[in-house]
């Protein structure tokens, strides 16, 4: 086993199968020594867990929890491009997107189920920029989607 394989077996999580994207794009691509994931939505098995508005149908709680599957399929997009996260130096970015209800403003604390997970998997280099916007719809009506931008060797 691999030291971040060893992590996410402490953690009780594991990486998914890639996600097949929903329209005209890939996964995951490369730049140098960056890899930029599409939008990950809260997928498992080609099911999308949750629909609808954050502060409405979902409680942020629980999109909280949505935003840790979204990341999750964000590694796996990634590790398909570079072959092992053993390779990631650094998380760059995360940008989160939370389909909200008109008087919903907690995106941050949504967006906090990716940022902390990766805190957790990746320690010191788990840390990021990040951004969590709020928006009126996603695709398929998700209630949150996420991207991840990361370094690796």
């Amino acid at each position: 086993m691999s030291a971040i394989d060893d992590r996410l077996a402490e953690l009780g999580v594991t990486i998914p199968s890639v996600v097949v994207p929903v329209a005209a794009y890939v996964p995951a691509t490369t730049s140098g020594n960056l890899v930029f994931t599409s939008g990950q939505l809260p997928m498992r098995d080609g099911t999308l867990l949750e629909t609808g508005k954050v502060g409405a149908e979902v409680s942020p709680e629980r999109a909280n929890e949505l935003a840790a599957v979204c990341i999750l399929n964000a590694l796996a997009a990634a590790q398909s491009v570079i072959g092992s996260l053993d390779r990631v130096t650094r998380i760059v970015k995360v940008v989160g997107f939370v389909a909200s209800a008109p008087d919903f403003s907690g995106q941050p604390q949504v967006v906090n189920g990716a940022s902390h997970l990766l805190g957790e998997i990746f320690g010191e280099a788990g840390r990021h920029a990040r951004s969590a916007v709020g928006v009126a719809v996603l695709p398929l009506d998700a209630p949150v989607e996420i991207e991840l931008v990361l370094e690796f060797a």
